[in-house]
């Protein structure tokens, strides 16, 4: 009785050693707080084939989102690179131009905010995408000021500027005796190649993009809508609704169809039939050996059973089986039937004599 009863709790614990084994498809995530399980994979635009012909429902580009203010339009996408061929970029080298998720275009240029990452991050309740490694930092989108305040605020720190670097050749003149005393040590030191310790300085565009559910949205819808950006033009924000930001249930990957539950149910049963069978022939009823199987009797009849089912099939299939007719079966035939005439009136005679007496 006992291993029946485990049947239920192995078939409900199976599927969630599997699940737990297995790590979590990129762009997707559980709520830390709600346990909810989110997946962007849906609004997540792919590039089609080019046998593939496109569907209603399939996007031929990435997202847009207009930059108010700004003077240029944003391009991205979720979890993914856009579909769009980018040729070149500021800043990005030719082989990193193909995971750009997010860019915009300012006076014949491509600008990248934001390389493709696989990792939602919850900050609190709020579900957010980052995008990082961009653009240089210092490739803004306006280069000019837009009102006569920014003008005079130029002409000031100018001025500034001027007075500042009368003071600089002074220290100039100080620091130059300190760094000829430290020349000696830096040469025995190893350095850092001047391209890489560049790439390590410089800061690069970013982008934050804040998703909210929106359930009047199609599953594959999303509206995205540029929030704005940091004062040096650095880091860009945007919030993107859809219904994919709702969350929901992950159905755990059991990796066992219909058949492989009966498949796992069938062998419990067989398993339990057999060791509980033999036990109980072992101990109650004393059997040794081949007779210590439950049913030994059966068992051991079935093969004089598919014995008899073969002579069986044989015996009526030879029936079946057409036979050459030669010259002495047709002559026997004939003196058959001859002699059973003779016979039946042989009978006749006798049954007359006999009513005769």
């Amino acid at each position: 009785m006992w291993l029946t009863s485990l049947l239920p709790v192995l078939l409900h614990f199976t599927p969630s050693f599997a699940a737990d084994s297995k790590p979590l498809p990129p762009c997707t995530i559980f709520s830390p707080s709600t346990n909810a399980y989110y997946d962007l994979n849906p609004i997540t635009v792919l590039k089609l084939k080019d046998h593939k012909k496109a569907h209603k429902d399939d996007r031929t580009e990435s997202w847009h989102a207009r930059g108010y203010g700004m003077g240029t339009n944003f391009t991205l996408n979720f979890c993914g690179p856009v579909i769009e061929t980018i040729e070149e970029a500021v800043g990005i080298k030719e082989s990193q131009l193909r995971n750009i998720s997010a860019f915009y275009e300012w006076k014949g240029k491509t600008y990248s905010i934001g390389q493709t990452p696989t990792e939602l991050v919850f900050r609190g309740r709020e579900l957010s995408l980052v995008y990082k490694n961009g653009s240089p930092c210092d490739s803004p989108l306006t280069s000019e000021p837009s009102t006569t305040h920014d003008r005079r605020k130029l002409n000031d720190d100018d001025d500034e500027k001027d007075d500042d670097d009368e003071d600089k050749k002074k220290k100039d003149k100080d620091k130059k005796k300190d760094d000829d005393k430290d020349d000696d040590d830096d040469d025995r030191k190893p350095h850092k190649s001047k391209s890489s310790k560049d790439d390590d300085d410089v800061r690069r565009k970013s982008t934050l993009i804040s998703l909210a559910c929106d359930q009047n949205l199609a599953p594959r819808k999303a509206h995205v809508s540029f929030i704005g950006a940091s004062p040096d033009q650095c880091t860009y924000f945007f919030r993107a609704k859809s219904l994919a930001a709702c969350g929901g249930v992950k159905e755990p990957p059991t990796g066992l169809g219909a058949g492989g539950v009966f498949g796992v149910i069938l062998i419990i049963f067989l398993a339990v039939y057999l060791l509980g069978g033999i036990a109980y022939q072992r101990t109650v009823m004393h059997q040794r050996g081949w007779r210590q199987l439950p049913n030994y009797g059966v068992w051991a009849s079935i093969g004089s059973l598919v014995r008899d089912i073969f002579i069986i099939l044989t015996s009526s299939c030879s029936r079946l089986v057409p036979r050459r007719q030669g010259y002495n079966q047709l002559s026997g035939g004939g003196r058959g039937r001859g002699s059973r005439a003779d016979d039946e009136n042989r009978l006749i005679d006798q049954l007359d004599e006999e009513w005769d007496d």
